[in-house]
């Protein structure tokens, strides 16, 4: 037997307090009873008492409190084997880390936000595995497909742009990597849902990823998008990398600042290409929720299936018994009925 509320049980320790108490107060009034009245003329005064009903009475209300105890406690006896099978699809999230995703547009900055909306979005996930492709004009997979969500977002925290050999932002290697991350997470059991997710503000200073999107395309894979920042723009800090102190924003050749913007025409199209669809999360924007919703619609292969073990709950045998008790305890009298009092 085990409980579903053990923490309950130690109410049974109350019981015998009661008691002691309950004793306690009779042995008292007992006690300022012999100082006034005799044996003989008490019994003689309370000749409508029923001492045995009131001592059954009494012994009724502690067995109910007992079996209450038990009920609250939740006892699980006897097992329930079910047979359910576990479904997942394969999600590889590609992390824009190129310069312009420190842009302040979207606070605290794109990459942070970004960063803020795909854990979030893993509190939607269950059972389906999950990798990260991080990117800019080169392509790492950061952390291959898991289902050990922490791991995942452990690597998700470090995901710096300094950990990467360029600063500028090409999709083709993010499709290549891809692509050759499916194939290698290949497995028995069916052909789950392959979804790419990326989180960019949409530019590209290469423009060349027609022949690795069509890939993807032919795999099946599903490309949805999420554009970062606004279409205002936003410039882009440079902090010093050992206090964080505010140095300077980027300036281009010319010693300009420069205006990151989002270019989100690259990215819906992308999303439509492949059965996807495009989302944007701005200031006033949040749209993960959607791209849950549209994942929900999207096969899941069956992975696996295992019988489990379930303790079947019987608190309500103990209940029940409380019940009873109760009740018994309320309607057995403790007084003799009028009719035999007047008649003794």
């Amino acid at each position: 037997m085990i409980w579903d509320a053990p923490g309950y049980l130690w109410l049974l320790l109350l019981l015998p307090l009661l008691y002691g108490i309950s004793w306690f107060l009779r042995y008292r009034l007992r006690k300022k009873r012999e100082r006034y009245f005799s044996d003989q003329l008490f019994s003689q005064l309370q000749t409508n008492i029923r001492p045995t009903a009131l001592l059954v009475k009494e012994g009724l209300f502690f067995a109910g409190l007992f079996f209450l105890f038990i009920a609250l406690a939740g006892p699980k006896i006897g097992t329930e084997v079910r047979e359910v099978s576990r479904e997942q699809l394969d999600l590889i999230v590609g992390l824009d880390l190129s310069l312009s995703m420190l842009a302040e547009d979207v606070r605290p900055s794109r990459l942070e936000k970004a960063r803020f909306e795909i854990d979030r979005m893993l509190r939607y996930l269950e059972n389906d595995r999950i990798g990260l492709i991080v990117f800019t004009g080169h392509a790492m997979l950061h952390c291959p497909l898991t289902t050990d969500y922490a791991a995942f977002r452990m690597f998700l925290d470090i995901a710096e742009p300094d950990i990467m050999p360029s600063t500028t932002t090409d999709f083709q290697p993010l499709f290549r990597e891809a692509a050759s991350a499916f194939e290698s997470s290949e497995r028995a059991g069916g052909n789950p849902a392959r979804v790419l997710i990326i989180f960019s503000d949409g530019e590209d200073h290469f423009d060349r990823y027609s022949e690795p999107l069509q890939q993807l395309v032919n795999m099946g894979v599903y490309i949805f998008t999420v554009g970062i920042g606004t279409e205002e723009g936003g410039r882009i800090p440079i902090v010093n990398p050992e206090t964080g102190a505010f140095r300077d924003f980027h300036r281009d050749r010319q010693g300009r600042v420069v205006t990151t913007r989002l270019q989100p025409d690259r990215l819906q199209e992308m999303a439509d290409l492949t059965g996807g669809q495009y989302f944007q999360i701005s200031r006033t924007a949040h749209n993960i929720e959607g791209f849950i919703r549209q994942l929900d619609r999207l096969d899941r292969s069956t992975f696996a299936t295992e019988e489990i073990t379930r303790y079947q709950n019987r608190y309500y045998f103990p209940a029940f018994f409380a019940l009873l008790c109760f009740l018994a305890a309320l309607f057995i009298p403790g007084y003799k009925p009028e009719e035999t009092r007047k008649h003794n």
